[in-house]
């Protein structure tokens, strides 16, 4: 029987290792404390042993991402809950899949010696922007809560130099703003911010970073072991959150950084511990909220913003 029993294995290890199947996630943004859990997950082996070789892309334009899956150029993209909404609004095939960071993190963020000292105060001053369209959305939402117009104030597109354009005095706020990035990077640079948190402004809480994909043509099951992984590396975070840090900074010089460790701090509590699970009623309030301020005609029903690829 033991000879029987070293055959048998001897003939399993000749076997060619399982194939793993190729897939594409395109970032939100340039690799941060945000995605953590993407990051130990390819780092401990998650995705491996899911059966997936994935390969991470960070946008040249932070608008792409939604647009790059639906072109079925990527598998799958990191975007938000309120981009989404728009998105299919405008026509784009997406469907969300699961949840990165189940909390909001955008903000409108101010100089807190600025003269910028309550909402109101922003009319007849600059406001930057970096994302197209659904910063914009936030923006006129927040101004409308305090009975102001979006021609209050000008809008400007500032792409990715959101704290350099606030510190410089191009803008006197900035919408889209993270408040575990953008708070910390003026602080390391000797200046104090003050953070207008859209949940309290008059806008629904929402999830802020999500997993979209396209409805017509995504695997089912390859998103369903990709959330699998990730799962598995949110709940090595939220268990070791320091030899977390240490793994995932480890990964690139450019994140050992003041910044980035402060940020990791402030974000991985926020990471979704069940990234397939949805609240219906998170998406639903959001869709009725865009369609009551004018931004969208509103009617989209949950289960088209939303796909459980984990279901039979």
């Amino acid at each position: 029987m033991k000879h029987l029993i070293t055959a048998a294995a001897l003939a399993l290890l000749a076997l060619p290792a399982q194939a793993q199947d190729k897939m594409s996630v395109m970032l939100d943004w340039f690799v941060n404390p945000d995605h953590g859990p993407l990051i130990i997950a390819q780092e401990l082996g998650y995705f491996e042993e899911a059966g997936l070789e994935v390969e991470m892309i960070s946008p040249a334009d932070p608008n792409d991402p939604p647009k790059m899956v639906a072109a079925g150029r990527v598998n799958l993209a990191i975007s938000y809950q309120p981009q989404l909404h728009l998105s299919l609004h405008n026509g784009l095939p997406l469907t969300r899949v699961g949840t990165l960071v189940s909390t909001p993190l955008t903000c409108l963020v101010t100089l807190a010696d600025g003269p910028i000292q309550e909402m109101t105060d922003l009319k007849g001053r600059k406001v930057g922007f970096a994302v197209a369209g659904v910063q914009e959305v936030m923006l006129n939402a927040m101004l409308a809560y305090h009975d102001m117009a979006p021609t209050d104030v000008e809008q400007i597109n500032v792409g990715w130099a959101i704290s350099p354009a606030l510190m410089s005095g191009q803008v006197d706020a900035v919408i889209g703003a993270f408040r575990n990035f953008e708070l910390n990077q003026l602080e390391i640079e000797g200046s104090e911010g003050r953070c207008f948190f859209p949940e309290e402004e008059g806008i629904p809480a929402y999830d802020e970073l999500i997993y979209v994909a396209n409805p017509e043509t995504m695997d089912r099951d390859m998103l369903a072991r990709f959330l699998t992984a990730t799962e598995r590396g949110a709940s090595f975070i939220i268990n070791n959150s320091e030899k977390a840090w240490e793994i995932f900074s480890s990964t690139s010089s450019e994140l050992q950084t003041e910044l980035n460790a402060r940020a990791w701090v402030d974000t991985w509590p926020r990471f979704a511990t069940r990234p397939a699970a949805m609240d219906a009623g998170r998406y639903a309030r959001f869709e009725a909220f865009l369609a009551a301020g004018g931004a969208t005609e509103g009617g989209i029903a949950v289960d088209v913003l939303t796909t459980d690829v984990t279901a039979p």
